[in-house]
């Protein structure tokens, strides 16, 4: 039988501290999770640098091809948010970071073929159908692998480190020589190794979409 959450003291003068202290495993585990974030980066950003540097291609095709993935995934993410309520947050956001990591390359190999239609159809792949299924479910699966006594906390704890790690993104990459000749090698490694971690981090996770919202970390 699981043990009740374990409340934060109200005389505490460090409630943070006592948060980290009482929780610590949930919030590795999310932010580790939301290590996620720095693929819509790579994606929204340093791709662009990519394509216009190495690539070759015109500043006008890389901001349609975010445009129109963007777009796309606006009817893309309610279709994982229902399939989430049918078979878990877990399931659909594994399955993001996986596909994420795997179409990382597909795509930035498309940029160099020189065919604008293949470049479209892989970015929809790489960013609708693939990172949009974790982008879909993270709100809820990270809320859920905290009791709502300490919800607000942990989300705004977790979330920020993996802003964090989205905001240094491309410097990160660039200092791997990212923007290179090649560079798609050394953006696929950065994505695959933090889409691997997000991966690994769910799998430790509780599947708890079936649990009512007021005994979320009570049983």
């Amino acid at each position: 039988m699981q043990m009740a959450a374990t409340p934060l003291r109200p005389d505490s003068k460090l409630p943070v501290a006592d948060f980290l202290k009482t929780h610590w495993r949930d919030v590795l585990r999310v932010a580790c999770c939301a290590f996620i974030a720095a693929v819509s980066t790579v994606f929204g950003t340093l791709v662009i640098s990519y394509a216009k540097t190495v690539a070759g291609v015109d500043g006008t095709t890389t901001l349609w091809l975010v445009v129109g993935a963007n777009l796309v995934a606006l009817g893309t993410q309610p279709l994982f948010g229902r399939l989430a309520d049918r078979i878990g947050r877990k399931p659909v956001f594994i399955y993001g970071a996986i596909s994420s990591a795997i179409l990382t390359p597909v795509f930035l190999l498309s940029l160099e073929s020189g065919s604008i239609p293949l470049m479209f159809l892989a970015a929809i792949a790489f960013f609708s159908c693939g990172y949009a299924a974790s982008n879909t479910v993270w709100p809820s699966f990270y809320a859920e692998m905290f009791s709502t006594k300490v919800r607000f906390s942990g989300l705004a704890i977790d979330t920020q480190l993996g802003f964090l790690m989205a905001g240094f993104a491309p410097a990160i990459v660039s200092a791997m020589g990212g923007i290179k000749p090649g560079g798609w090698v050394q953006i696929s490694i950065f994505t695959g190794v933090i889409c691997t971690i997000a991966a690994v981090s769910a799998l430790t996770a509780k599947e708890t979409f079936r649990v009512p919202t007021k005994e979320l970390g009570l049983k």
